[in-house]
C-alpha cells in the first residue's frame, strides 16, 4: 500500500477516540450532562404544625378609642398630696378673685342703674370738690402775696396767725362754729345702724367739703373713732343712741348731693329699714367742745 493510501487512515479516526475534529473538541470542553434527579429521590414537604389553640387567659385586649382611654385616665382619679395642696391654693385663690368682682360690680352697678340725674349730681359734686381745692390754692397763694407785700410784715403775719389759729380751732373742735350747712336725723327703730354706717356718712361728709359736725353732742374731729356699743354706738368713748343727730357746717349744694348718690350713705341706711331726714339750714351752730390734746410723740420741725 502505498503512502498516499496510508494518510486517511491516520486521520480518519473515531470521533470518540479523542481526534482533532472540532466537535470532539467541543464535547470535550462542555461539562457532562448531569442526569435529572428522580421525583422519588425528593424530600417530601413537611406538612405546617398544628396551631395551639389560645389560652383564654392570654387574649388580646380589645383596642380601645382615645376617648375610651382618657376616660380611663381620669376615672378614677389618682391624686396626690401635692396636687390636693395645688387644688385648695387654687381654690382660695378663684373665692378671693371672684369675691374681689363680686364688690366692685356692685360699686359699678350702681353707677349702671343710675339714672341720668343721679349721674349729673355726681359729675357736679366732683366739679365742685375741685373748685374747692383750687379756691384754697388762689387763697394761699393770695397769702404768701400779702405777706411779701406788706410794708408791715409783721404786723401782717401776726394777723394771719390769729386767723390760722381760729380755723385750726374749728377743725381741732376746740372753738365753736356757726354757719350754714345741713341737719341729718337717723331713726333706727330695728337696732340695725352699726357703727361703720356711722363713719361712712361722716367720712362722705367731710369728702363733700364739712368744715365742723357734731353727731348728738359730741364733737367730731380727725382723730375720732367709732364702735358698736350695745344696742346703740360709742363716738371718742361717749355713748349715744338713736336717733342719730348730725350736725354739719359747710356748703349745703354739696353736702345733701353727697349723701344721696346711688349706693351712698342714704341708700345704705335704707336697706337697713333706717329712716333718713336731711334738711338744709342757712344758721347751724356747732358749739361741742373737744379739749385740746397735747401730742403724746409729735414735735414741731420749725427752728
Amino acid at each position: 500500500m502505498s503512502d498516499h493510501d496510508e494518510k486517511p487512515a491516520e486521520n480518519g479516526g473515531d470521533p470518540r477516540d479523542g481526534g482533532d475534529d472540532p466537535g470532539s473538541r467541543l464535547r470535550k470542553e462542555l461539562p457532562q450532562e448531569v442526569p435529572p434527579a428522580s421525583p422519588a429521590a425528593e424530600e417530601p414537604p413537611k406538612e405546617p404544625e398544628p396551631r395551639q389553640a389560645p389560652d383564654d387567659q392570654s387574649a388580646p385586649e380589645p383596642h380601645l378609642t382615645g376617648r375610651q382611654r382618657l376616660a380611663q385616665g381620669l376615672w378614677p382619679p389618682r391624686v396626690t398630696r401635692a396636687q390636693l395642696i395645688v387644688a385648695v391654693l387654687l381654690f382660695g385663690l378663684g373665692f378671693g378673685l371672684a369675691v374681689q368682682v363680686a364688690s366692685n360690680s356692685d360699686s359699678d352697678s350702681a353707677l349702671r342703674g343710675a339714672r341720668q340725674e343721679d349721674l349729673v349730681r355726681i359729675l357736679d359734686e366732683l366739679d365742685d370738690r375741685t373748685q374747692r381745692l383750687e379756691d384754697e390754692k388762689q387763697g394761699l397763694e393770695k397769702q404768701r402775696d400779702e405777706l411779701e407785700n406788706s410794708s408791715d410784715q409783721a404786723e401782717e403775719a401776726r394777723k394771719q396767725t390769729i386767723e390760722k389759729e381760729r380755723q385750726l380751732g374749728i377743725l381741732a373742735g376746740t372753738v365753736a362754729a356757726q354757719g350754714p350747712g345741713i341737719t341729718m336725723a337717723i331713726e333706727d327703730t330695728k337696732g340695725t345702724v352699726e357703727a361703720d354706717m356711722l363713719l361712712d356718712a361722716i367720712q362722705e361728709l367731710r369728702a363733700a367739703g364739712a368744715e365742723a359736725i357734731q353727731v348728738n353732742g359730741v364733737r367730731v374731729v380727725a382723730s375720732t373713732y367709732l364702735t358698736d356699743s350695745g344696742k346703740g354706738v360709742s363716738v371718742d368713748g361717749n355713748k349715744i343712741n338713736a336717733p342719730y343727730r348730725f350736725k354739719v357746717i359747710g356748703k349745703s349744694q354739696d353736702l345733701e348731693p353727697a349723701l344721696n348718690i346711688p349706693g351712698g350713705v342714704v341708700q345704705t341706711l335704707e336697706k337697713e329699714q333706717a329712716t333718713v331726714t336731711i334738711e338744709r339750714s342757712t344758721d347751724i351752730v356747732v358749739d361741742a367742745l373737744r379739749a385740746a390734746k397735747r401730742p403724746d410723740y409729735a414735735r414741731s420741725s420749725s427752728q
